[in-house]
């Protein structure tokens, strides 16, 4: 990739967002940023008590993280997001156009297995199946990609590059 893209690195709770997003903006050379870092604190203090947050809750997280990856565009970035409805990946893309999607995916066993060995995290198991029931997965016509969570992150990472390089260049 030449002009490198801005990715949010997206999916359910567990998949490895906060794992994968910085090998792969190692890999591919550009920064990264934690999605979490751009909640309000109110937001952390609802899902640390085990409550889902609402559509209105995620707005201004959501304009955060567009705000960030607009101000990458041109120059690349990764970004963790869930991202699970389309309704949030179009926010995003209407403050960052270019963003392209990395869906992280994988068996609900598998995730909630994960989930059970993270340590400091403050999203706990029992919202894993609130996750599941929201998730839309990526659309033919949203620029991204699926990769499965299955191996190493090393191995999904290389996966996740491999495909990534597939898709068209940004426009400049």
């Amino acid at each position: 990739m030449n002009t490198p893209h801005v990715v949010v690195v997206m999916g359910v709770a567990g998949t490895g967002k906060t794992t994968i997003g910085p090998l792969l903006a190692a890999r591919l050379g550009v920064p990264y940023a934690e999605g979490d870092d751009f909640h309000p604190r109110a937001n952390i203090a609802k899902m640390s008590a085990g409550t889902p947050l609402t559509d209105e809750d995620r707005w201004p997280w959501l304009d955060a993280i567009g705000d960030w990856a607009q101000g990458r565009a041109g120059l690349g970035g990764v970004v963790s997001c869930s991202a699970l409805k389309r309704s949030y990946r179009d926010r995003l893309r209407s403050a960052a156009p270019g963003v392209v999607f990395l869906h992280l995916t994988g068996d609900r066993a598998l995730i909630e297995d994960r989930m059970s060995h993270r340590k400091g995290h403050f999203m706990p198991t029992a919202l894993l199946d609130s996750q599941f029931a929201t998730l839309q997965p990526l659309e033919r016509d949203e620029t991204g990609v699926a990769v499965d969570v299955t191996g190493s992150p090393e191995e999904i990472t290389a996966r996740a590059v491999a495909a990534l390089a597939e898709l068209p260049e940004p426009a400049a």
